[in-house]
């Protein structure tokens, strides 16, 4: 059985969500310059956002209080979604690698607040 995670870092749904930033970093940088301050930009903060929500939701100690951070990640993670198949649409790039990613990230992040949620039952 592991042990509990002490730090956000150890969280695989944390560790996931980064995995799915740098992804999101480096498929944005093959978009068109024009892009710069439009897809590129909004893809690249939803995607952060999901990663941040996680570890700031980490250190509150209040349930409604870390569930709410989550529940702000898993809409982060929706706006990701659309924006990859907004990339797809526009045909900027390959986003067959990180849709695997999105879902398995909304997957575990969902399964962590249904945990959260019923520990404090």
């Amino acid at each position: 059985m592991r042990s509990p995670a002490t730090r956000f870092e150890d969280l695989v749904v944390w560790q996931k969500a980064h995995q799915f930033v740098l992804a999101a970093y480096r498929l944005s940088w093959t978009f068109p310059r024009t892009e710069a301050y439009g897809l590129s930009s909004q893809f690249r903060r939803a995607a952060v956002s999901v990663a941040a929500n996680i570890a700031e939701g980490f250190k509150k100690r209040g349930t409604e209080d870390k569930l709410r951070f989550y529940n702000i990640a898993q809409g982060s993670l929706e706006e990701s979604r659309y924006y990859l198949i907004l990339t797809m649409d526009l045909d900027y790039g390959d986003v067959s690698k990180l849709i695997p990613l999105l879902e398995e990230v909304s997957k575990l992040l969902e399964a962590y607040s249904r945990t959260i949620r019923n520990s404090d039952s």
